[in-house]
């Protein structure tokens, strides 16, 4: 294997691993792009019919879920997303009861402008009224929602760390064995033109 081919397979090994990477991270109905800083990712979820939002890797920088069938977000579902920087979810049916507070609380802290966008469909005195609007007594008696959902983010998370470790170790690898067998190669030439080169030597002193 010459020094040409022996990069091409590390290449392909890099890009299949990124692949893999890329498909366990990514939702599936969802369109995925790397946006190539520090491996954030850009979530296009938009349009797709979603009835809840999908698992999503914790360092998604754009997230889009308008134009589903949305109707609350799970308690917790968002608070894994410490690189999110933007956010759409708009054009959703949202049910504007005691548990649509979370999205209602996450969005006031995250994007004034995202929570200004939402509007209620459901239940009838609520229709088309802003999210942002809603006070206490129309969302009735709303107790402290826990995020019950907490173990479940937790190990999805383990999940997607141990998968870039162990792709990570696959990579560093197959460096290490690119290194040595690029070694052999040039030793391998190098003993090659020394023999030709005391074969040459021995001829010319035998004339």
């Amino acid at each position: 294997m010459n020094k040409t081919e022996l990069i091409t397979v590390v290449g392909f090994s890099i890009l299949l691993l990124f692949q893999m990477t890329q498909t366990e991270v990514c939702p599936p109905p969802c369109n995925c792009k790397s946006l190539g800083e520090m491996m954030d990712w850009h979530i296009d979820c938009s349009s797709r019919k979603l009835t809840e939002v999908p698992a999503l890797p914790v360092n998604t920088k754009r997230l889009y879920l308008q134009n589903n069938s949305l109707t609350s977000v799970p308690p917790g579902a968002l608070d894994s997303l410490r690189s999110l920087e933007e956010v759409k979810i708009f054009d959703n049916p949202w049910n504007c009861d005691c548990h649509i507070l979370y999205l209602k609380l996450w969005l006031e802290d995250f994007s004034a402008p995202s929570l200004a966008d939402i509007r209620c469909a459901t239940p009838a005195p609520m229709r088309m009224k802003p999210l942002s609007q809603l006070t206490g007594n129309e969302l009735g008696i709303c107790k402290r929602l826990l995020p019950i959902k907490c173990l479940e983010f937790f190990w999805r998370d383990l999940i997607l760390i141990a998968g870039v470790i162990i792709a990570l170790i696959l990579v560093a690898w197959a460096l290490k064995f690119s290194k040595k067998l690029v070694c052999q190669i040039n030793l391998t030439q190098l003993e090659s033109r020394g023999s030709l080169l005391g074969k040459h030597t021995k001829t010319h002193k035998i004339q």
